[in-house]
């Protein structure tokens, strides 16, 4: 039967399945090849899917409102860099009316303030940073000379001469021999020395002039061991700078001891016209 068929059965069939094939050929055509996965692209989903998973773990408000950055804080400006970059400048009374009023004003009252207030003639010519303190203090009390002799009171000066430490108590000593002559000086700082035995000494001596801190000088006015009744001058040392270029005033201890000396009856004797004031 096969014999019969002959050699158009094997055409027939094979022009059968031919169509066959080429339509899967096609169809395989068709299809869109895959995209094969990279390296970068792996990281970049991973790294998504990461992104996602923390947002649904952050609360509501923190995705609302992205955290504040910390601000750097400036670095506050100390009394010795202010005072490195000013040019020196002499004391004024203002200067010392200031002071006064800085320290006073949210205890007293208006009456009060005006009680503390210094007359302008109660000064003496400030220091115009030329003078020595011998110079200024011949220019400021040219009677001395007859001052000191006349002057026999114990338990008072004739002269008060107030800086900021013991240290530069002892400087304004040695600067001043050349002024005081043979006239007798007493230290009134705190330093290795007594207050009882400074009363004792101003007790039993003629002292003409006394140099010292304020702290000491209030506490010896306040127990009755130095006496304001003689005294002519008060000079502050206003314009000197210690190492860390402040002045007295600069120094939050002694611009606060400043002004309860002064208030300590010397205000009031400069009021009556009995003290100057002269700020070297």
């Amino acid at each position: 039967m096969a014999d019969d068929l002959g050699d158009e059965w094997w055409q027939e069939a094979a022009a059968d399945e031919e169509p066959v094939k080429e339509g899967k050929e096609s169809a395989e055509s068709d299809e869109e090849p895959k995209p094969k996965k990279t390296k970068k692209a792996d990281q970049a989903a991973k790294k998504k899917k990461k992104q996602v998973k923390e947002c649904i773990l952050r609360k509501p408000e923190e995705i609302m409102e992205p955290t504040p950055k910390k601000s750097r804080k400036r670095k506050k400006k100390t009394i010795t860099d202010v005072l490195a970059t000013s040019e020196p400048k002499p004391g004024t009374p203002e200067d010392l009316q200031r002071l006064i009023e800085q320290h006073y004003k949210k205890t007293r009252s208006v009456i009060e303030m005006e009680e503390l207030r210094l007359p302008d003639n109660c000064f003496v010519k400030e220091n115009d940073l030329s003078h020595t303190l011998s110079s200024y203090l011949r220019e400021v009390c040219p009677k001395w000379s007859k001052l000191s002799k006349n002057h026999t009171e114990k338990r008072s000066v004739l002269l008060l001469i107030v800086c900021s430490s013991a240290h530069r108590t002892l400087e304004l000593i040695r600067l001043i021999k050349a002024f005081r002559g043979d006239t007798k000086i007493m230290k009134l700082f705190a330093k290795h020395i007594k207050i009882k035995d400074q009363i004792k000494w101003l007790e039993t001596n003629v002292v003409h002039l006394g140099a010292g801190t304020p702290g000491r000088i209030k506490a010896l006015i306040e127990q009755d061991g130095l006496s304001l009744q003689s005294l002519k001058y008060l000079i502050l040392d206003w314009n000197w700078r210690d190492q860390k270029l402040r002045r007295m005033a600069d120094i939050p201890e002694v611009k606060k001891e400043t002004a309860e000396l002064l208030e300590s009856g010397l205000i009031a004797a400069c009021r009556e016209g009995s003290v100057k004031i002269g700020l070297f």
